[in-house]
């Protein structure tokens, strides 16, 4: 049986009152742990490699969990379709438990990895997961307010997460970075047990939704394709020159094949609505994503930037992304979801196109480091409304189905992006071609999404 809440008497004043007070903090706990993890790991898996004598299996440790996140998703979204969200949300939250217990209590490194797979594996169920327990719980007013609060749960550990996790690893040990989470993910359950009690029957079992065998198999395959993108660059095939673009245009091929099936129908050609809305999410992340990774490294080997100061520009765009995602919120209906999405998706163009500038122009630093604050800004604007229109436009019996899609959209978005521009980047035989080639090809993936960005709703919307 699929489950809804019973729905209150009289409709609730905001997300952080009455009912929704504690179910909110314990969401949003769960997304804010779920970011630190992803980022703390970036921070220490250079001293757990070292420590474990695991440099082959470095770039695994990070592609793994992607992969797998693709599955947990997709069978999260069919669970979720089939009985409603309370099953699979305790379910990702013990894998993703079991993932950071099996890595933090590692003694080599085929073991970490091991743990990270599981980890991200109920990681990308616990996203599709909480999405529906979203639907099912908060009323459509509030769905900007929530999915602006996710938004900063999420972008908050970007200003905290490194830091802290090299505290951790330097006082204690590496290892405390994974098992101290675990102290912090079962409270954050906890506050949402209540209002998972609460969900009542709503549709005959009869009609529940069949098990889609299918679309697991496909996304098996479609976290294969990520992973052999990820490897590609490392293939080295004497007497085959281009072994590596073979290598990673079939890998893609593979990918795009898997992930029609994982995505609404009419996808990948942009068809308008839903298909657009998700089409946009993932090319969107794909731009800022692919270009972010090496806006640190520009500024350390064009302009002589430390380490840290390199990352305050990162830390610029996060809190922009945090602060658009909060000034959408307050708007609410006053700023339309199509306006929002495009005037978000040209910033994050236009930002992409000033580092561009920046590293094939040798402009000054500080035009690619304004930009990036204009591209978290991009990104705060239209990331939450891209969530609310996913659910706006779903039906009780596909809302697990389109969140998955939603995020398998971003993770593939984000992982074909970032394994391409490592691609492209190794192949220049210059620094500064290096970086002028990798922003391009953001600004070609970012000038896409403001193509696209239009057509998430009808040609002429009431």
């Amino acid at each position: 049986m699929q489950d809804s809440v019973v729905p209150a008497t009289r409709p609730a004043a905001g997300i952080l009152r009455g009912q929704f007070l504690w179910v909110t903090v314990g969401t949003c706990a769960l997304v804010f742990l779920a970011a630190f993890e992803s980022l703390a790991v970036t921070t220490i898996m250079p001293l757990v490699s070292r420590e474990l004598g695991g440099a082959n299996l470095y770039a695994l440790a990070f592609a793994g969990p992607l992969a797998t996140g693709v599955i947990g998703m997709v069978a999260a979204g069919n669970w979720s379709d089939r009985r409603g969200p309370t099953a699979p949300l305790y379910t990702s939250v013990a894998l993703f438990v079991a993932g950071l217990l099996i890595a933090g209590t590692s003694v080599s490194m085929p073991a970490l990895v091991t743990g990270r797979l599981v980890q991200g594996l109920g990681g990308g169920a616990l996203t599709v997961a909480l999405y529906v327990l979203v639907a099912r719980i908060y009323p459509g007013a509030l769905h900007p307010k929530i999915f602006a609060a996710f938004s900063a749960a999420w972008v908050v550990p970007s200003l905290v997460g490194p830091f802290a996790a090299g505290i951790v690893a330097q006082v204690f040990s590496w290892h405390w970075v994974f098992l101290g989470v675990v102290g912090l993910v079962i409270p954050a359950l906890a506050m949402i047990a209540p209002v998972l009690r609460r969900l009542v029957p709503e549709v005959p079992e009869a009609a529940a939704t069949p098990w889609a065998v299918d679309r697991l198999a496909w996304a098996v395959l479609a976290a294969f394709a990520v992973l052999g993108l990820n490897l590609s660059a490392q293939v080295d095939i004497p007497g085959i020159p281009a072994a590596t673009a073979v290598l990673a245009v079939a890998a893609v091929g593979v990918a795009l094949l898997a992930v029609r099936r994982l995505v609404p129908l009419g996808t990948l050609t942009a068809r308008r609505g839903l298909p657009s809305v998700i089409l946009t999410r993932g090319l969107a992340s794909a731009a800022f994503f692919g270009a972010e990774v090496y806006l640190p490294y520009l500024l350390i080997e064009q302009y002589a930037f430390s380490p840290t100061f390199a990352g305050l520009t990162l830390t610029a765009g996060a809190l922009a992304w945090a602060g658009a995602s909060a000034v959408q919120g307050r708007l609410g209906g006053r700023l339309s979801h199509r306006t929002a999405v495009r005037i978000g998706a040209l910033m994050v163009l236009a930002a992409v196109v000033l580092a561009l500038a920046t590293a094939a122009l040798h402009w000054p630093a500080a035009v690619a480091i304004a930009g990036w604050i204009l591209a978290g800004g991009g990104m705060g604007l239209l990331y939450p409304r891209l969530s609310v229109m996913t659910l706006a436009l779903s039906s009780k019996e596909n809302e697990g189905f389109n969140s998955s899609a939603m995020s398998i959209s971003d993770s593939l978005g984000g992982a074909l992006a970032l394994a391409t521009t490592g691609i492209v980047f190794a192949a220049f035989t210059t620094t500064a071609g290096s970086f002028a080639g990798v922003f391009g090809l953001a600004a070609v993936v970012a000038t896409a999404a403001a193509i696209v960005a239009p057509r998430v709703t009808a040609k002429n919307p009431k």
